[in-house]
């Protein structure tokens, strides 16, 4: 498990460099795309990536100063704004990790249907587990 997690961090760290980001815009510019056509607020991106609004700011003028996101009006309230990825960022991105993705699809194909439900919910949980203890450890003191 702890090999499997220091391999994702830096793996991310490398996707990041290539892609000329930090590894904290790299993960708000996948929340983003995560959102798909439901465009994010700034509010939501700071929610999602455990930043404050202030922070989110910061991540929003790199990324849109590196031609990942722009800002949109929101129709429904005009003192907020959308995020909106930027359709070549979204090639860059998708280029670097599609042969990464075709690869998990290959190995994920290597298992049975019920192992991929086993293996579905056991990620789901863990990662739902490791939310909550990141939490945690926010609300505590620092050692």
């Amino acid at each position: 498990m702890d090999h499997l997690i220091a391999a994702s961090m830096f793996g991310q760290q490398e996707m990041a460099q290539r892609l000329n980001l930090n590894v904290t815009d790299l993960t708000c510019f996948g929340f983003v795309l995560e959102a798909g056509d439901t465009l994010l607020t700034a509010g939501d991106l700071a929610e999602r990536a455990h930043v404050t609004t202030g922070a989110v700011t910061g991540i929003l003028n790199r990324l849109e100063r590196a031609g990942y996101v722009t800002r949109r009006p929101d129709p429904t309230d005009r003192r907020r704004v959308r995020i909106a990825a930027q359709p070549a960022a979204v090639a860059r991105v998708l280029a670097l990790y599609e042969p990464y993705y075709a690869r998990l699809t290959e190995l994920f194909a290597e298992y049975t249907p019920a192992e991929v439900a086993v293996l579905h919910d056991w990620f789901t949980r863990t990662g739902e587990l490791m939310s909550e203890y990141r939490e945690e450890l926010r609300t505590q003191r620092p050692a």
